[in-house]
């Protein structure tokens, strides 16, 4: 098995396979035409086969996909101390012994087509700018504190502009809110979705969620 980089002469085997399934795929595509000079991906090859793939984004994302010994192979290129990390649940062994979480979750890919979808709103949410950063960060630091805990303003305005954000305010305060992005032709993705928890079962992410695919 041999490790190569896409930016050496690898792209078209890169794309060749991707293509298979874009959407599990997503962000290594996304990544890789709109922020190549923050994406590294090397592919995991065997012959003339791609058996596995790794993404390193801005040095702290990095998602692995492929089989157990492409995942082991493709780890000893991954030498950073904080990163989120991605990969195939059969090779979560093999990952934990070289980085410990702290924080571990099960993902789950769910797939809309377009005109499957069935809106449903109690509210009409509104569009957010970039100056409602603060009260996004802190309305998902207090959703969900061991998965956005350490999330920051600066660190959502950095990004506003590739981003479409909606929210739902009562009272003067942003108590729900929902993001995605419009990259690529093929698939969009709902990043974000968080209900301040004084304020949930009312639809308020539904309604969120039903703008946002529509």
């Amino acid at each position: 098995m041999e490790i190569v980089s896409v930016a050496d002469g690898y792209e078209q085997t890169f794309w060749d396979y991707v293509n298979r399934d874009p959407l599990d795929y997503y962000f290594f595509i996304v990544d890789w035409i709109q922020r190549r000079e923050q994406t590294k991906i090397s592919l995991a090859v065997e012959g003339k086969e791609v058996v596995g793939l790794l993404l390193i984004f801005a040095d702290y994302i990095v998602q692995f996909r492929g089989n157990r010994e492409a995942v082991q192979k493709l780890l000893d290129y991954v030498n950073l101390e904080k990163i989120e990390l991605q990969a195939p649940p059969d090779c979560e062994d093999i990952v934990c012994k070289k980085f410990k979480p702290r924080v571990k979750q099960d993902m789950v890919l769910m797939r809309l087509n377009r005109g499957e979808e069935r809106s449903y709103a109690v509210e009409n949410p509104t569009r957010l700018s970039v100056e409602d950063a603060e009260e996004v960060a802190a309305l998902m630091q207090r959703c969900d504190p061991e998965w956005w805990g350490e999330t920051k303003a600066e660190q959502l305005k950095q990004r506003w502009q590739n981003v479409f954000w909606l929210g739902i305010r009562k009272e003067g305060k942003l108590v729900s809110v929902g993001d995605t992005r419009f990259d690529m032709d093929f698939a969009c993705n709902i990043g974000v979705v968080a209900t301040d928890e004084h304020y949930r079962g009312r639809g308020y992410a539904t309604s969120i969620v039903s703008a946002l695919v529509e």
